[in-house]
């Protein structure tokens, strides 16, 4: 074998090993000592395996813009710099794809759990979904409250008040369990700091978004806010959105809600997101709309 072969396949392995943060200048040296090379990477080469070291899985071979690949990997989740074997993705990236695939699966298959609702002293209802198969084959089922669920409201919630707060796990419980307990003490915090009446929160089990309209007919609230799970990506599955409504009828349709998204660490933090929330609820409550129409009236 030819000494420039045999140095790119000395090279791509120590380039493989810095990715994985195994390489240190001393093994290096070792290495390419050991086979009867120049201990020296090509500048290349050398400037490869340092940026594979901390670059957040940079897998492109000597690529033509380290720096633009660099930059962009800063501000997306996006799947972008993982290289490729042939047509075919390098192992490293197929695994994480999976192990990412396997989060949002738990996110949308795991619920919420007791221990966590306790901690927030939130209790449960539930809609009129049975399990969770149900709830991902039947979304008007999750948009209507359980019998039992009716009369525990009836029995438990303040009525006419200004703001009602759920929680709701949507399609991942792991955003409730990531977020909830930031965002949750900031906006029921900063809303009776305002002046503002507001019913004791609960937790929606096997909720979808339209089930906050029932809920706000039920207690006569002025205006109804859900936290709930966001369909899990393969960038995060933590994601959680807030859905605000103003005294929904059964003529409300979806433009009538105020949808504030991407609540997480890698998005709008959460404690940040309750603060705002707050500012978006006085401008409801004042302008006695959400959604389109107070787009209309702002």
């Amino acid at each position: 074998m030819a000494t420039n072969e045999l140095a790119k396949i000395v090279q791509d392995v120590l380039a493989e090993l810095a990715k994985q943060g195994l390489v240190s200048p001393a093994i290096k040296e070792h290495v390419m000592s050991a086979a009867g090379m120049n201990t020296t990477l090509s500048p290349v080469a050398e400037e490869q395996m340092v940026s594979l070291v901390g670059a957040d899985e940079i897998l492109v071979d000597q690529p033509f813009n380290l720096d633009a690949i660099k930059a962009m990997k800063k501000v997306t989740t996006a799947r972008i710099g993982i290289g490729r074997a042939g047509a075919r993705p390098k192992t490293a990236s197929w695994l994480k794809l999976l192990a990412d695939h396997a989060v949002a699966q738990d996110a949308v298959f795991m619920d919420v759990s007791e221990d966590f609702l306790k901690r927030m002293n939130l209790y449960s209802v539930q809609t009129a979904v049975e399990n969770k198969e149900q709830f991902l084959t039947r979304p008007d089922l999750g948009r209507r409250l359980s019998d039992e669920a009716v009369q525990t409201l009836l029995q438990r919630c303040e009525k006419n008040v200004q703001v009602q707060i759920i929680v709701v796990d949507g399609l991942s419980s792991t955003a409730i369990e990531a977020n909830v307990a930031d965002i949750l003490p900031a906006l029921s915090q900063g809303l009776k700091a305002a002046g503002i009446k507001v019913g004791t929160p609960f937790f929606v089990k096997y909720g979808r978004v339209g089930v906050q309209d029932e809920i706000a007919k039920l207690l006569n609230a002025e205006v109804i806010i859900s936290l709930i799970g966001e369909r899990p990506g393969l960038g995060t599955a933590e994601s959680l959105s807030a859905y605000t409504i103003y005294r929904p009828n059964e003529k409300t349709v979806e433009a009538d809600r105020t949808v504030v998204s991407n609540i997480h660490r890698g998005g709008i933090p959460p404690a940040e997101a309750g603060a705002h929330l707050v500012d978006l609820l006085k401008q409801i409550l004042h302008a006695e709309a959400s959604g389109v129409n107070l787009t209309r009236i702002s």
